[in-house]
């Protein structure tokens, strides 16, 4: 194991970082050789657990295993075996318990979040109790962020961290795509960005969808499932997406009328322009122009 002091810190969720939608409200680190009790003393008791009774957490956790190898269990995985290199999510309110095998130890590191990009990404589907074992393709960079967060906690923080809490987002999303870099071979995550750029350079008269498969040397119906899988969006979704993005832009950095944009991006009408823009946005495009400032 790597001789690198432990370390724990428990901060209160200030109303501060309400605007920010995030704050981390817990971090430490803590090797744990072959044979330690398991968790070491120290930790408060809503956060403290034992084996035999596992707990739940009010708030999200990303602990990350460093080295060693050891077990996660909760109702949604099971049981499962937890190597070098992996992030356990723990959400709120799922029963769950890990601990190291005894004969191998592991290094563990860790960070607690609170706020509604939690909640919104959990209501979203993109952090589930189902995935709380991942595997990270990119864990040195995972451990850095976590060794950046570690810092600002032992220092004189005391309050909301906006700092901490643009790294707690960054390991949010590291956590978030893992599954994705890990089930995509690089051809299609390859053809799927170059698809991305096609798409974006042509955001005024954007190909037809299966004129642009056919460039790339793909089925259609391929790759409008590897482009949704990828993206999150149909590739008409992401195409009318785009087009909103840069109606938004124009409505409030220019003078143009709807007519004129619409024209422009290939809506029908200003009322077909204005219609979507308002279902995407909520307001209509000359009320969003009115107070946008």
């Amino acid at each position: 194991m790597r001789a690198r002091p432990d370390y724990r810190r428990y901060l209160l969720n200030t109303p501060e970082s309400e605007a920010w939608g995030l704050a981390v409200t817990a971090g430490g680190r803590q090797g744990c050789p072959a044979g330690s009790p398991y968790p070491p003393a120290g930790h408060p008791p809503d956060h403290h657990f034992n084996w035999e009774t596992g707990r739940v957490l009010g708030a999200c956790q990303i602990v990350f295993i460093a080295e060693g190898r050891g077990l996660f269990e909760s109702r949604a995985t099971g049981l499962v075996r937890v190597g070098a290199g992996t992030a356990l999510v723990v959400l709120p309110g799922v029963w769950h318990r890990y601990a190291p095998d005894p004969e191998a130890g592991w290094t563990e590191q860790w960070v607690e979040l609170q706020g509604r990009t939690v909640e919104i990404l959990c209501k979203k589907g993109a952090l589930s109790p189902a995935r709380a074992v991942v595997p990270m393709e990119r864990a040195l960079e995972l451990e850095a962020l976590m060794d950046r967060i570690q810092a600002r906690l032992c220092g004189a923080t005391t309050g909301f961290d906006p700092e901490a809490a643009a790294l707690g987002l960054h390991v949010l999303a590291l956590v978030v795509e893992a599954p994705r870099l890990r089930a995509a071979p690089r051809p299609i995550a390859a053809f799927v960005a170059r698809a991305e750029r096609l798409l974006a350079e042509a955001v005024d008269q954007p190909p037809a969808i299966p004129g642009l498969a056919r460039e790339l040397g793909v089925a259609y119906s391929y790759f409008r499932r590897e482009f949704k899988r990828h993206t999150g969006l149909a590739p008409y979704q992401y195409v009318r997406q785009m087009r909103l993005e840069k109606a938004r832009r124009l409505i409030g950095n220019s003078s143009d009328s709807l007519q004129t944009i619409a024209d422009r991006l290939g809506f029908a009408s200003p009322y077909h322009l204005s219609a979507a823009f308002k279902k995407h946005y909520g307001q209509a495009p000359n009320h969003w122009r009115r107070h946008r400032d």
